[in-house]
């Protein structure tokens, strides 16, 4: 009985030790699989997005303020920061040389006057004269011809002095007006309404026209605060469709959260060939006086195609050191496909290329999918 028991366990270990006949029978592959990637369709549908552009606010109007007569400053009632009015006196100068030369120029007035007057009297005695020997050569004999002849030249002669008076009284005038225009100009006037954002000269300073004495640096400086210029250097690539009303959103560091509006209200209409720019205005009416010139700002700008274009995840698109692509599966196989890139709008790019809305695109591509090589697309 124990012999049998012996027996048996042996054979079974035996059995044991075998191979499997199926393993035998069925060898491994010769070649894999082909790789299975995640594609995604090209899309196609007309560009509507924003896109962040820096821009400069400027104030509406601003101006240096120069004299434009030579003098001494005699009051300045404005400093930095404040407010002026169209219109209002905010410098006085003196000059005490126009005081004479306006002196001169009304004596001038009087002696030009003067003249004229003397003039026009001997202008109606002499013409009297000739006319009373006019009357009196229509009796024959009564006055000699020579004598009728000196009295109409003398006549002639003092009308000649009369209009010589008259035009030398006429510029006598103009030099006062020119005078008391020059003397005008001593007070200085807010051209527009505003803030005064410098003044660099004091009461004392001999000051005068920027190309004269004293004329090295403004007086003040002027900017209007209550309406300001949002300038946009908008690329060359975004410029299609901007038009003039076109309200478009604005944000300024002084105001981190806050948005603000203003239409598109001058538009170069041309291209910077140094920037490749367009310069674009907003114009802003900074009622509350809210934000300063000179800021920096941060302007959504909106961009619109008027036809579709196609788009690709930004996953989709890979590039090595020549060339940008997009890796197109076509019957099963991976083909490269060449691409000039647009717009990035919401994880998605504007792509240019040998490719049509529906083709199937690897959505996360790269160089190690060879060109040519055989793939299988899984739709994500």
């Amino acid at each position: 009985m124990k012999m049998r028991l012996v027996v048996f366990a042996l054979g079974l270990a035996v059995v044991g030790c075998s191979p499997p006949s199926s393993q035998k029978s069925n060898p491994a592959p010769a070649g894999s699989a082909p790789p299975i990637v995640k594609v995604v369709a090209v899309e196609s549908h007309a560009l509507d997005t924003t896109l962040d552009l820096p821009a400069q606010i400027t104030p509406y109007e601003a101006v240096d303020v120069y004299p434009k007569v030579t003098g001494f400053l005699d009051a300045i009632s404005v400093d930095r920061g404040s407010r002026v009015r169209a219109g209002e006196v905010i410098i006085r100068l003196s000059a005490p040389e126009l005081e004479a030369q306006r002196g001169q120029s009304e004596a001038a007035v009087q002696s030009a006057q003067a003249q004229l007057s003397a003039a026009e009297a001997r202008f109606a005695s002499d013409h009297g004269t000739y006319l009373h020997l006019t009357a009196a050569a229509k009796t024959p004999g009564v006055i000699a011809g020579n004598d009728l002849l000196v009295a109409q030249q003398t006549a002639a002669a003092d009308d000649a002095q009369v209009q010589a008076a008259t035009r030398n009284v006429q510029a006598a005038r103009d030099n006062l007006r020119a005078v008391s225009q020059l003397e005008s100009y001593l007070d200085i006037r807010a051209p527009f309404d505003g803030v005064v954002t410098e003044r660099n000269l004091h009461p004392g300073a001999l000051v005068g026209p920027a190309a004269g004495q004293g004329g090295a640096q403004p007086i003040v400086r002027i900017e209007s605060t209550d309406r300001l210029r949002v300038t946009v250097p908008v690329p060359e690539a975004y410029v299609a469709g901007i038009h003039e009303g076109q309200q478009v959103m604005f944000s300024v560091p002084a105001y981190p959260g806050r948005t603000f509006q203003a239409p598109v209200a001058r538009i170069s209409q041309s291209i910077d060939q140094n920037t490749r720019t367009m310069q674009v205005e907003l114009d802003f009416r900074n009622a509350n006086r809210e934000i300063a010139p000179g800021s920096f700002a941060k302007v959504n700008w909106p961009i619109h195609r008027p036809y579709p274009t196609l788009f690709v995840p930004l996953t989709a698109v890979t590039t090595d050191q020549q060339r940008t692509f997009v890796i197109r599966i076509r019957q099963r196989k991976a083909e490269w496909v060449d691409v000039q890139t647009g717009v990035t709008s919401k994880g998605t790019t504007e792509v240019f290329g040998d490719l049509q809305a529906g083709d199937e695109v690897v959505a996360i591509a790269s160089d190690s999918i060879r060109d040519g090589t055989a793939v299988s697309g899984q739709s994500r």
